[in-house]
């Protein structure tokens, strides 16, 4: 429990650290300025180099994944675009770029229907990212304390009730934003996912080469990952079908 309390402390403070060292900032903008100038391979190595300082951001994923879209690697793309959704899941520049680069996929797979609560309660808890609630439950729990702090210091009564009951709210409010960021954060653990970046990949009955293919899939398809054995990967579509794939044909997002 201690430790998944200090998992879930960690996810919602770091996002508020992006960026706080000078040079890793020098290097968005350089990035950027490569971007803007069409040298996206140049603008991908400075990325990654803020990538290799231990820094995540959606902002960098979601310009890495736009760089190699326009490097026509559509894989490389879907998978920083993915990327991108998991850290700010409810941004719509993100959601339109990975629905646009997947027109550029061979499968076109559509997803099993989804009971309308199932539906509702994925969509709130994606609606906003981890650096928002991260600010949100900070500034709810600060006024909440700055209002327990006037409830005990006011004279008045009606003050003492009125700031009483608001930080009571706040704190609620603060907990909510809490629980949601972990209820988000349960849902991309419980939900493996990865991207296909062989050209065809052969989706068979079992791990193994000589087992019975049962359909193919192509590069870009985003599959759900289920377990791991011996090299191999068992995977779910989002139509439901299910099989095995070499662990190699994937990269997870």
């Amino acid at each position: 429990m201690l430790k998944r309390a200090i998992y879930l402390f960690i996810a919602l403070v770091l996002p508020l650290l992006s960026f706080g060292n000078d040079d890793t900032h020098k290097l968005f903008v350089k990035g950027n300025d490569y971007y803007a100038k069409a040298q996206y391979k140049e603008a991908l190595n400075t990325y990654h180099k803020i990538l290799d300082e231990g820094y995540q951001s959606s902002v960098v994923y979601f310009n890495m994944g736009n760089a190699n879209y326009k490097l026509d690697d559509i894989p490389s793309a879907l998978l920083y675009y993915e990327k991108a959704r998991k850290l700010n899941p409810g941004d719509d520049d993100i959601n339109f770029n990975i629905r646009f680069a997947n027109l550029k996929t061979t499968d076109k797979i559509d997803a099993v229907p989804e009971f309308f609560l199932a539906r509702w309660w994925r969509t709130f808890i994606l609606s906003f990212s981890i650096e928002t609630l991260s600010i949100l439950s900070i500034v709810l729990m600060l006024v909440g304390s700055a209002l327990l702090i006037l409830y005990f210091f006011a004279d008045a009564v009606l003050v003492k009730k009125a700031s009483f009951y608001a930080a009571i709210s706040l704190f609620f409010l603060g907990l909510l934003t809490v629980f949601v960021a972990g209820r988000q954060l349960n849902y991309f653990e419980d939900h493996r996912e990865a991207i296909v970046f062989s050209s065809s990949v052969n989706v068979k009955s079992g791990p193994g080469e000589r087992l019975n293919t049962l359909f193919i899939i192509h590069e870009g398809t985003k599959v759900n990952a289920l377990e791991t054995s011996n090299g191999w990967e068992k995977v779910r579509l989002a139509n439901g079908n299910e099989g095995w794939i070499k662990a190699t044909d994937v990269r997870e997002i």
